[in-house]
């Protein structure tokens, strides 16, 4: 696993080399997340010089009044909109060099033609660009494409590799909509390629303060120590939006809070906290620590799931300074859905590190603040020594590592109030990295994308890890489509439903504030 600086930054240590040749191959390139992701991604990676020399991008739409100047001034007016780094102004330089390798190719993705001339696009290259080296191909298209687009690429000879000729596919979420349906897919993929070839992304493992929590745990002698049973009371994990489903509302109606961002988002965060230490930093060895992890975690069974898990849907209110409707009230949404806009659980895992730790999940629209955060309570120090003193009650330390909006982390612990008498009151140590590294947030497709090019698996998730997040979630998916677990409701702009502070009522706390 690398980890990319921007070589502007102050304190900006080694910088990485450029990828090696290759051609990246893009389907749904006139798609949302072509533009608003990875276009400003592959922008800073030029910026950056982190492209090959020798590289191409091919771009595969349906548009057949399509061309490839009008698909380079489309990337030109999304990079311009959506580049992470505004502030330094936009580098025009680095741009034409990216969108001189642009090129547009029209096409049926269920047509077996279209990937005969994409074969013939990627042996011509252009001009001698990407004609040599490897090929990525990125698949940002609905998941019911991702089957018939990896069967048709093996079929017309594109996922065969010969000596440095190396074949790559980036597949994003959602990886199946339930246990079943993603060991078909898991089977479908595997029929064709090597799980080698195959890299699942999951964007939030990008995001540095992600990345640092292996660092963090690891690298550093004084955590890993109380990193257990032994001093962790429990652990909360968050992820927060202010916005509502918007004009979403006919994905998310099938989908839901639980299958949106609980077998991935939350799972990952959840692993890369709970797994043992690797052996190395090797993809194999970190991945399967965190299939380790989750392979622990004790699924609910079908009574235990209305005790352990609050299912909600937002009303209408004011959320991120804005009136929401209510969620039936939203474009596609059915007048009386029960789809959720908010999950809550507690989860156990059962292994010796964690025996007896629960772990809080909860995500979340329409909800008082943005917020993606893994936040450690560490057990109640005795008080003994402070007999007589006045103090009765001190606050648990919290460890909270800050994924977004502001990556960072704090720490929360006890300190002597000045004056004569002994009087605790809680303070704050606080690491930013935009004011430690002197960098912005990115969307965290850069650092994947280019770990895809080198070939470096260590951030993408493996079949087996997958599988094992959605064997969790599916006897919770169970309950909620048998209603037994009610539905509860929750205004926009608050911090959720009530019912969830019920399930933290053994710890003596609730959740951390959203307002």
């Amino acid at each position: 696993m690398r980890t990319i600086a921007d070589p502007q930054t102050v304190h900006r240590r080694t910088q990485a080399p450029p990828a090696p040749p290759c051609t990246l191959v893009v389907f749904g390139v006139t798609g949302d997340l072509a533009h608003r992701l990875l276009t400003p991604a592959l922008y800073n990676l030029s910026r950056w010089n982190l492209l090959p020399d020798d590289f191409a991008l091919i771009g595969v739409g349906r548009n057949e009044e399509g061309t490839t100047q009008a698909l380079r001034d489309d990337l030109t007016a999304a990079a311009r909109a959506h580049a992470a780094q505004k502030d330094d102004g936009f580098d025009e330089g680095a741009w034409q060099r990216l969108a001189g390798a642009v090129s547009y190719l029209v096409g049926d993705l269920e047509d077996d033609a279209t990937y005969a001339r994409l074969a013939e696009r990627i042996e011509q290259g252009r001009g001698g660009r990407g004609a040599h080296g490897g090929v990525l191909f990125y698949l940002a298209v609905g998941a019911g494409l991702f089957g018939p687009v990896i069967r048709r690429l093996a079929a017309a000879g594109l996922a065969r590799e010969e000596g440095d000729a190396w074949r790559r596919v980036i597949v994003e979420k959602p990886f199946g909509h339930d246990l079943a349906s993603a060991r078909a897919l898991n089977r479908t993929i595997l029929e064709v390629l090597d799980e080698a070839q195959v890299y699942r992304i999951d964007h939030f493992l990008g995001k540095e303060t992600v990345q640092n929590i292996m660092a963090f745990r690891f690298g550093n002698g004084f955590f890993e120590p109380i990193w257990n049973r032994d001093h962790i009371d429990h652990v909360q994990i968050t992820v927060a939006e202010t916005v509502g489903v918007e004009k979403r509302g006919r994905f998310y109606e099938p989908t839901g809070a639980l299958r949106d961002m609980v077998p991935n988002h939350l799972f990952q965060l959840l692993a890369l906290t709970a797994m043992e230490p690797p052996t190395s930093f090797a993809a194999d060895a970190v991945r399967g620590r965190k299939q380790d992890a989750l392979a622990a975690v004790r699924p609910l069974s079908g009574e235990d799931v209305a005790e352990n898990a609050v299912r909600a849907q937002y009303r209408a209110g004011m959320a991120g300074g804005r009136a929401l409707p209510a969620y039936r009230g939203e474009p596609g949404v059915a007048p009386d859905s029960s789809t959720e806009t908010y999950v809550a659980m507690r989860l156990t895992i059962d292994n010796w590190r964690w025996a007896g730790v629960p772990f809080f999940l909860r995500t979340g629209k329409a909800l008082a603040r943005r917020d993606t955060e893994i936040a450690i309570r560490f057990k109640q120090a005795p008080l003994a020594l402070f007999r007589g003193t006045g103090v009765q009650h001190c606050q648990p330390n919290w460890l909270v590592l800050q994924i977004q909006p502001d990556e960072g982390i704090s720490l929360q612990f006890g300190a002597k109030v000045p004056g004569p008498n002994i009087e605790l009151a809680p303070v704050e140590m606080r690491f930013s990295y935009a004011d430690y590294f002197n960098v912005k947030a990115s969307t965290g497709y850069e650092t994947l994308i280019y770990d895809a090019m080198i070939g470096d698996a260590t951030l993408y998730q493996r079949a087996d890890t997958i599988e094992a997040g959605w064997e969790v979630v599916q006897p919770i998916l169970d309950a909620f489509a048998a209603e037994a677990v009610p539905l509860a409701t929750y205004p926009a702009g608050s911090a959720g439903p009530a019912e969830a502070d019920a399930l933290l009522a053994d710890q003596g706390c609730g959740w951390r504030p959203l307002a």
